[in-house]
């Protein structure tokens, strides 16, 4: 176990050194030359491991770790893509403790007690969904949520589409393959398990969230000759939009059910200091644990979107949405996943994830087991962003052990499905 955990402990060092940040952080933006750079060192380490690797149309990136020839596949893995300035973990923990993870129980697996599903490590394209929109991409074309041709041809804010940035560092190619259930690790993102003392946080459910993109219009103008009651400032409305956002969280927050809002990007036009905005483009989130409080939430932040109009003088545009209900992972999974932590001596506990994760997408297609690791102080998207060694290892342990479980055949048995074939490479 030892040589485990110095050999995972070696390679997390290593891939943290591609795309570092002078903060201790990392910048992986999807398909960015860092990226590409950590896609390829992955690309070598899983092959030196003895994994075969492709990539989909969408840059989704796959391992294939055969145990059991003709048998379906089982994937396990998060993303290594990340936000600027980001933190280490935050997604590449998942892909790492995956591959090491299977690899583990290739060791394990004896010759009387035959695999019934081979492993495949998948890397998501663009989870973060910060240079290109929305987030969760490639799981979102992986589960028939977008379409392919859509997505290739999405652009950034320099006008580079996916297919083109896809093609620059050259991760993008026809695989195809079908997977009989899915495993994700993650970093909690939070401090619940921080504060409960959890070692491993096993995840019920996620919470519902609304993204919309909003585009505020206003008419530019000179900031010093221009008088109040002739502006029609797109900054002003914009701003009046954050607070409002802000509000509705607060007013809609229940001691049973909190609601979260934020915006998270806000682009000025012309942004000059003597210009009254004549356009602001701009993010908004809402999310919430209960459907009937996240939806009045979002109908009062509409409410006021038609009065900031009166009070700024703009007009707001409601662009891009991305939307996800809250709703549960599988239970036997979760009973599975608590058996495993169990055994090993872990103190584990039942967390739900603010966050949106590409299980988010999975868990709607196939069976889906969803665990956390402790994130220190709940740090995230952030350079300081951190998880102890010992958590990390922690996680590795109850990985390995939970994918021993299911290429046994204790999660989506092997025979009830309906064809091997489903689940070979096509």
């Amino acid at each position: 176990m030892k040589i485990h955990h110095e050999s995972f402990l070696t390679d997390f060092a290593s891939m943290s050194r591609n795309g570092a940040t002078p903060g201790g952080g990392v910048d992986r933006q999807a398909a960015t030359a860092a990226d590409g750079q950590n896609r390829n060192w992955f690309r070598g380490l899983a092959e030196g491991y003895g994994f075969s690797v492709h990539y989909d149309n969408v840059g989704n990136q796959f391992s294939l770790l055969e145990l059991s020839p003709g048998a379906p596949w089982i994937a396990v893995g998060s993303h290594l893509d990340s936000q600027p300035l980001a933190g280490r973990f935050d997604g590449a923990y998942g892909v790492l403790a995956g591959a090491h993870a299977a690899l583990r129980v290739r060791e394990t697996m004896q010759d009387n007690d035959p695999a019934k599903f081979n492993i495949v490590v998948v890397n998501w394209f663009n989870e973060e969904g910060c240079r290109f929109k929305p987030s969760m991409m490639g799981s979102a074309v992986y589960t028939g949520k977008l379409p392919a041709s859509q997505v290739l041809e999405t652009t950034d804010s320099h006008g580079v589409s996916v297919r083109e940035a896809l093609e620059s560092i050259g991760t993008i190619g026809d695989f195809k393959i079908e997977v009989a259930a899915y495993v994700e690790i993650h970093i909690e993102q939070g401090r619940s398990m921080e504060d409960q003392g959890l070692e491993i946080g096993l995840v019920e459910s996620t919470w519902g969230a609304n993204k919309y993109e909003f585009i505020v219009h206003g008419e530019q103008a000179h900031t010093g000759a221009t008088i109040i009651a002739d502006r029609q400032d797109a900054l002003l409305g914009a701003s009046a939009l954050v607070v409002a956002a802000r509000e509705v969280a607060l007013e809609h927050s229940t001691e049973e059910h909190m609601v979260i809002t934020s915006c998270g990007e806000f682009t000025v036009f012309p942004n000059s200091p003597v210009v009254v905005a004549s356009r602001v483009n701009l993010l908004v989130d809402l999310r919430s644990t209960d459907a009937e409080v996240l939806a009045a939430a979002d109908v009062d932040l509409r409410s006021r979107v038609k009065l900031i109009e009166k009070l700024a003088n703009v007009s707001i545009e409601r662009g891009a949405e991305h939307i996800w209900d809250a709703k549960a992972y599988d239970q036997a999974g979760l009973k599975l996943a608590a058996d495993a932590a169990q055994s090993l001596g872990l103190r584990h506990g039942v967390v739900r994830t603010l966050a949106g994760h590409d299980s988010t997408n999975m868990k709607d297609i196939v069976p889906t087991i969803m665990l956390f690791v402790p994130s220190v102080e709940g740090i995230s998207h952030n350079e300081r962003e951190l998880t102890h060694d010992k958590d990390m290892l922690a996680g590795l342990d109850l990985l390995a052990e939970v994918l021993h479980r299911v290429v046994q055949g204790q999660f989506v048995p092997a025979n009830e499905l309906l064809t091997t074939a489903s689940g070979r490479s096509q």
